[in-house]
């Protein structure tokens, strides 16, 4: 037996399944430079008798996962399907996520994910560092969006008619903002937002909370949510979010946006079993 076919027998417990097991190490066996092998080589590789390297590889044929091939045997691309199961399985927070933790990390500040439900921001995800705050934030938590720099951005990643459209819904956050503005001061944020890329907002939702935003797009140029640094104003200045904290988020969420594009460009493999 190979070493890293010993190695997961090792890890054996009540519940483990040999035959599962057996079947992974024949499919790990082939490596590269070696893309053809024989019924001896492939059990040899995977630690096995060669009567059941011999069921398996014909299981794995019959499935559509390896085929006969001069004299041996080879695996076929759908084999990627199970890889592709794996990262067509991460959600925007999966992949966000370790880019969020180095954010916070670095501001030593709260940040968060959101997306537009109507005229609400809805939190997505988070990562939060313990801090007192005014308004007790966590997954699902709804604020009005036009108060929020998650919500600016969001808002102005939508056409100036589907803002109209959006923000005549009534909230459902039960949150009353300290301060609602006019249309058109309200259109000439967004103009400002989708200018430059970004929103910040100092106490508009309630006393104590400011933020800076920014937005996480698809392959496509799409806002797909928006992600946020947020601080409370006894401890950072507006000038601190600007100069310190913002150019780190704006790297955070282009890497984000970045890793997000290669998710959603993994091909879907669909193929048939092989006759």
């Amino acid at each position: 037996m190979n070493e890293r076919a010993a190695m997961a027998r090792q890890q054996t417990g009540p519940d483990f399944i040999e035959a599962l097991a057996r079947g992974l190490d024949v499919i790990r066996a082939f490596e590269a430079g070696r893309p053809v092998m024989s019924l001896t080589e492939v059990a040899t590789a995977a630690g096995l008798a060669r009567p059941t390297a011999r069921r398996i590889l014909l299981t794995l044929q019959e499935l559509g996962y390896a085929r006969a091939e001069r004299g041996g045997y080879a695996l076929t691309p759908r084999v990627l399907e199970l890889g592709v199961a794996y990262v067509r399985s991460m959600s925007l927070w999966e992949v966000a996520r370790p880019h969020m933790e180095r954010l916070v990390e670095r501001t030593g500040e709260s940040s968060s994910i959101a997306q537009l439900d109507g005229s609400d921001i809805v939190y997505v995800a988070r990562v939060a560092v313990p801090k007192i705050v005014t308004l007790s934030v966590g997954i699902g938590t709804r604020f009005p969006a036009l108060q929020t720099s998650l919500g600016k951005v969001l808002l102005a990643g939508l056409p100036p008619a589907e803002v109209e459209r959006v923000l005549a819904e009534p909230s459902r956050s039960g949150v009353a903002p300290r301060r609602a503005p006019c249309a058109e001061e309200r259109d000439a944020a967004l103009r400002e937002v989708r200018a430059r890329g970004w929103a910040i907002t100092d106490q508009e939702l309630a006393l104590g909370i400011r933020s800076v935003a920014a937005p996480l797009r698809d392959g496509d140029g799409r806002v797909v949510a928006a992600l946020n640094v947020n601080a409370h104003a006894a401890e950072t200045t507006v000038e601190k979010l600007h100069d310190e904290h913002l150019p780190l988020l704006l790297q955070t969420a282009g890497a984000i946006s970045a890793d997000w594009t290669r998710h959603q460009s993994v091909p879907q493999v669909t193929m048939g079993t092989a006759s």
